[in-house]
């Protein structure tokens, strides 16, 4: 009998593909034949707006799911963080691979300097990363930068900027961390950030079969708390919500936040739990925040 060839949507990035690759070679080794079919997104193809201009969320996975269902590919990968909590009908999760680091990291630019109290240019086009900046440094601005690694990279080297941040996953998988980059480990991540994700049309048994053994549980169970703690309080990618769950010595570490747009103000939530109790554990820290008045932050 001859086996089906299981076609791997990506983006056509160099981390999109690398990602998908990835995929791919996990899949060989469990004797798996695939091939990787490229899809352009509209988060690819519009490099000016501001993500949260834009405002939507599945700007990088909406083409993926189109061909998923339509059945031009079989599984999609994606990062886990660009992933909306809701998935599309007809389109469930398949696998979580072990995630990488979850950390931001700044990449100086031609401005940088080490001198302390003169205001900073810093670019990004997130607004979590942007509230949590200006909450630490009040006194600095923030540019707009837009693109895949690689013209970001570019687009930082011909600035005058400080800086730029960046998650430091997607430098590092390509190999493209500058060995001075700065580790930003202050500030929390966003929801699943340095995951990857493998999703595929339900009801499809065969892709399912192949694609859970390459799930990683301890990484399935951390996101799931984050994406659940993010749907809680129903945030998308124009909020600054920001979340990460850990698992060390049988127990399940979490740490939350919500600012507002220009970091003035800030909610936070810390909670530990038993491993076996944590699958509730983005809800009760998301209701938590709730209760403190997060809903007036969300309202802004």
């Amino acid at each position: 009998m001859i086996q089906k060839v299981i076609r791997i949507g990506t983006r056509e990035s160099q981390l999109a593909v690398w990602q998908a690759t990835r995929v791919q070679e996990l899949l060989k080794g469990f004797g798996y034949t695939s091939e990787l079919i490229y899809i352009k997104s509209e988060g690819d193809t519009d490099l000016k707006t501001p993500l949260y201009e834009i405002g939507v969320q599945g700007i990088f996975t909406r083409a993926l799911d189109i061909a998923l269902l339509n059945g031009d590919i079989d599984i999609a990968v994606h990062s886990m963080k660009d992933v909306p909590t809701v998935m599309a009908a007809g389109i469930v999760q398949a696998a979580v691979l072990p995630r990488a680091s979850y950390t931001d990291i700044l990449v100086p630019g031609p401005g940088f300097s080490e001198v302390d109290g003169v205001p900073r240019v810093i670019a990004t086009s997130s607004v979590r990363r942007k509230a949590q900046w200006l909450h630490r440094f009040p006194a600095d601005s923030l540019e707009n930068l837009r693109g895949n690694v690689n013209t970001r990279l570019r687009k930082v080297a011909e600035s005058n900027w400080h800086g730029a941040i960046f998650a430091a996953a997607g430098l590092e998988r390509i190999g493209l961390r500058p060995e001075n980059a700065i580790s930003l480990d202050w500030m929390l991540p966003a929801p699943a950030q340095g995951a990857i994700m493998v999703v595929c049309k339900s009801g499809d048994d065969h892709c399912l079969e192949a694609c859970t053994l390459l799930n990683d549980e301890d990484t399935e169970l951390c996101t799931h708390i984050e994406r659940q703690f993010l749907r809680t309080l129903m945030g998308g990618c124009t909020t600054p919500i920001s979340a990460l769950a850990r698992v060390a010595d049988g127990m399940v570490l979490f740490e939350g936040s919500i600012l507002n747009v220009d970091g003035t103000e800030k909610m936070a939530v810390d909670k530990s739990v038993l491993l076996s109790e944590a699958r509730g554990l983005g809800n009760i820290a998301a209701e938590e925040l709730l209760a403190m008045g997060a809903a007036r932050l969300l309202a802004k």
